[in-house]
């Protein structure tokens, strides 16, 4: 794979590189980082055994060269490195929003993917959306071995779609949260202890998430799966009939409609 560098070292370059270190994709002597943070660099050195270096350095030592910076400190990022980059590397974003020609535009023209990733990469379990260039077609195997390392993949073949993604699995762990969150809220209105009301719902939505994800290799729909718990004129029916008359699906596809527009306005 030779080598790879990341500029930015926040809690999702850290996900990666304990992924590719874990599935054995790169060796540590291999992996570059550069941060703003002295301490950030201190911690992934001293916990990976990688090696530092400034955006420049970095970007001319490298094969694969991640931008795991924040939208806002993109443009600064490419201008320091503009005349680094070897002419064959490739180029990956995760920055959300930034399209592929804010970085050509800088960079020139080279093989670039750019990448939706999602928190739960952070213990593995991510799902990131990949969508390459034409320049970086050639490569997206390399780019497919480095996000399955912390996940599931999908690849997209319209960059466009990138602003759906970021509003269904970039946003979604927060919008699972937030359930989790109402529903501890109201058991404990209900006169459940907090501790037993965190631990009822949480182990919960991991039981159901997991089942969700068992019966979708067998070809059991998310629909029969709620039947199969709703029995007519039961408690989850009177419970779904509070959330359906409250406009419930109507909600989430307007939820999702604004991230989606919110998205756009970030990329234009």
């Amino acid at each position: 794979m030779g080598t790879i560098g990341f500029i930015g070292g926040g809690n999702m370059a850290e996900a990666l590189i304990k992924g590719i270190l874990s599935a054995k994709l790169y060796k540590p002597k291999d992996v570059f980082i550069s941060d703003i943070k002295p301490e950030r660099l201190q911690h992934l050195t001293k916990e990976y055994k990688v090696t530092a270096a400034d955006n420049a350095q970095l970007a001319a030592k490298v094969d694969t060269l991640i931008l795991s910076i924040k939208p806002q400190n993109m443009t600064d990022a490419l201008e320091s490195i503009k005349a680094s980059p070897k002419k064959d590397s490739l180029i990956i974003s995760i920055a959300a929003g930034k399209k592929i020609a804010s970085i050509t535009a800088i960079l020139g023209d080279r093989p670039v993917v750019r990448v939706m990733p999602n928190t739960p990469a952070l213990i593995g379990e991510g799902i990131s959306a990949l969508f390459a260039n034409k320049k970086a077609k050639p490569m997206l195997e390399k780019a497919k071995s480095i996000f399955s390392s912390v996940g599931h993949i999908v690849v997209l073949d319209n960059e466009e779609l990138m602003d759906v993604v970021t509003a269904v699995s970039g946003n979604g762990p927060a919008y699972y949260f937030l359930f989790c969150e109402e529903l501890i809220k109201a058991a404990v209105q209900l006169g459940l202890p907090e501790n037993i009301a965190k631990e009822l719902v949480l182990q919960t939505a991991k039981g159901a998430a997991l089942l969700a994800c068992d019966a979708d290799k067998h070809g059991i729909s998310l629909e029969s799966l709620r039947r199969n718990v709703t029995s007519p004129g039961g408690t989850t029916e009177a419970a779904l009939k509070v959330l359906n008359d409250a406009g419930f699906g109507s909600l989430v596809a307007q939820a999702l409609k604004k991230a989606c527009e919110r998205s756009r306005q970030l990329s234009a």
